[in-house]
C-alpha cells in the first residue's frame, strides 16, 4: 500500500489541527509505511541536567506514530493513541534535534501499530524506542 499524503501535506495538516505544537516538529521523509521526522529541540524541551525531557521524547514518538498512520490513511484528525510503551535508553544530546524513524507494523481498519526509534541527530545508537497503537476513526468521522 502506498502513502497517500506527502511530507508537505502532513506538515500543513499538523499546522491546521495541532497549531499549538506543530512548529516543534518537521516531517523529513514519507515512504510507504514509514516516516522520518524531527523534534526541533528548544529550551522548553529540556529537563534539569541539560538533557531532553522524557515527555518531549514521548511527544516525538506519539506525533511520529500519528503522522505515519495518517500518511497511509489520509487526514483523520480524530485518530487517537490507545497504547504506548516507551524505553528510554540513552541520554539525548540537548542542543541538537531528535530524529524519529517510525514504521507501521500493522495497519488495519480500526487500529494501527507503529514502532518508533528516536536518535539524537548525529548519534548512531538510539536514545529511545516506542511502540504505539492508534485507533482509527470510522469513515463517517474525520
Amino acid at each position: 500500500m502506498a502513502a497517500v499524503m506527502t511530507a508537505q501535506e502532513l506538515t500543513e495538516f499538523m499546522q491546521l489541527v495541532f497549531e499549538q505544537v506543530a512548529d516543534d516538529f518537521s516531517v523529513d521523509h514519507v515512504g510507504d509505511g514509514e516516516v522520518t521526522m524531527r523534534l526541533l529541540t528548544q529550551k522548553k524541551h529540556l529537563r534539569p541536567g541539560g538533557t531532553v525531557s522524557g515527555p518531549s521524547m514521548f511527544a516525538l514518538a506519539d506525533v511520529a506514530a500519528y503522522v505515519v498512520t495518517l500518511s497511509m490513511i489520509g487526514p483523520k484528525a480524530l485518530a487517537v493513541t490507545t497504547n504506548c510503551s516507551i524505553d528510554f535508553m540513552r541520554k539525548p544530546v540537548a542542543d541538537v534535534p531528535l530524529v524519529a524513524h517510525a514504521k507501521l507494523l500493522k495497519l488495519g481498519k480500526q487500529l494501527s501499530v507503529s514502532d518508533v526509534m528516536i536518535y539524537s541527530e548525529g548519534m548512531d545508537k538510539p536514545v529511545a524506542r516506542a511502540t504505539l497503537t492508534y485507533a482509527i476513526p470510522p469513515k463517517s468521522m474525520g
